[in-house]
C-alpha cells in the first residue's frame, strides 16, 4: 500500500471515529450499534496499519491490486452492516405494527366505557323531570 493511500485511509478514519462520537455525543446512536461501527473501524485502522496482512488475504483471494480488494471489502462490510440494520428496522416495523393495534384496542375499550357510562347516568332533562 502506498503512503498516498495510508495518509487519505488515515484522514477518513479521523473523520469516520469523529462522527461515530459526535453521533453517541448527540445520542443519535445507541452504545450498542456504536460498537459495530467502532469494531469496523477498528478494523480498518488495522489495515492501514499493517497493510502486509491485507495485501497478504487478497492475493490469496486473487486479487492483484490492493485499491481493488480493498474496495470490495469495504462494500462487503457496508453490505454486512446494511443487512443488519435492515434487520433491526424489520423488528421496529413488527413492533411498532403491534403497539398500534393494541393502541386501538385499548381506544376501542375506552369508547365502549364512556358509552355504557352515559348510558347509565341520568342526563340533565331527566333529572329535571324528577
Amino acid at each position: 500500500m502506498n503512503s498516498s493511500l495510508r495518509i487519505v485511509l488515515s484522514i477518513a478514519l479521523l473523520v469516520y471515529y469523529f462522527c461515530i462520537f459526535y453521533f453517541l455525543k448527540k445520542k443519535s446512536l445507541t452504545l450498542k450499534y456504536t460498537l459495530l461501527w467502532l469494531f469496523t473501524g477498528l478494523v480498518m485502522v488495522l489495515v492501514v496499519i499493517f497493510p502486509q496482512a491485507l495485501e497478504a488475504v487478497l492475493h490469496a483471494m486473487g486479487i492483484v491490486e490492493l485499491t481493488n480488494g480493498l474496495f470490495g471489502l469495504v462494500c462487503f462490510a457496508l453490505l454486512i452492516i446494511l443487512l443488519s440494520i435492515t434487520s433491526i428496522v424489520s423488528m421496529l416495523n413488527d413492533k411498532l405494527r403491534k403497539l398500534v393495534q393494541q393502541c386501538a384496542m385499548y381506544e376501542k375499550r375506552i369508547r365502549d366505557l364512556e358509552e355504557r357510562l352515559e348510558q347509565s347516568m341520568p342526563t340533565e332533562g331527566q333529572k329535571k323531570a324528577e
